[in-house]
């Protein structure tokens, strides 16, 4: 592993990465938690503060995409926002099914699918774990 990649990165894509580190962390506590706990609801709560964190954050990184610089990956940001509003607004009105299906649905699309395109060759992530 090689960290120069990202300390050389920009303050944007830094905390994008601390923040996608500490929700893919936070994703596993929660869980290992039984659902409906207080402490999945306290992690949950972090969760959905960090996963924002990740989403916004994502905003400030671009590249010379096609429209205004941002790529289609950025509508998976957009993806998690809405989705953590739908999530939230489910599970308070009891629609636990509903609030679990968006919730799997950002950790499959915000963190592993997006997640898996850091480690294509010439991005960041795949220069710091694999090299090159």
């Amino acid at each position: 592993m090689n960290l120069a990649p990202l300390t050389q990165a920009s303050l944007a894509i830094q905390i994008h990465t601390v923040a996608a580190l500490l929700v893919i962390c936070l994703t596993v506590l929660i869980f290992t938690r039984p659902r409906g706990s207080r402490a999945h609801r306290q992690l949950g709560w972090l969760w959905v503060t960090t996963m924002l964190g990740v989403a916004v954050s994502s905003f400030w990184i671009t590249h010379g995409g096609p429209v205004f610089g941002y790529s289609w990956i950025h509508l998976l940001s957009v993806y998690v926002i809405g989705g953590i509003v739908y999530a939230l607004w489910q599970i308070r009105r009891g629609r636990v099914a509903q609030h679990r299906g968006m919730m799997l649905g950002m950790v499959w699309g915000g963190l592993v699918i997006a997640g898996a395109f850091t480690l294509i060759p010439g991005r960041i992530m795949h220069a710091v774990l694999i090299g090159g």
